[in-house]
């Protein structure tokens, strides 16, 4: 049921949710300061892809 879930939810709003957690990990690595932050907003990202059966480490 993980997949279907996972299809649901990208299809309806996990891409523009994605997009713009990649967009903001982005704007934040600019920086060496950003860069810690930037990467969680990487896992974030992908969190937000496929949330169904998916762990952040």
């Amino acid at each position: 049921m993980n997949w279907l879930g996972n299809i649901i939810w990208f299809l309806c709003c996990g891409l523009w949710q994605g997009i713009s957690w990649l967009v903001a990990g982005v704007l934040w690595s600019i920086t060496i300061i950003g860069i810690p932050f930037g990467v969680q907003c990487f896992k974030m990202a992908k969190l937000a892809l496929m949330p169904f059966g998916a762990t952040v480490m």
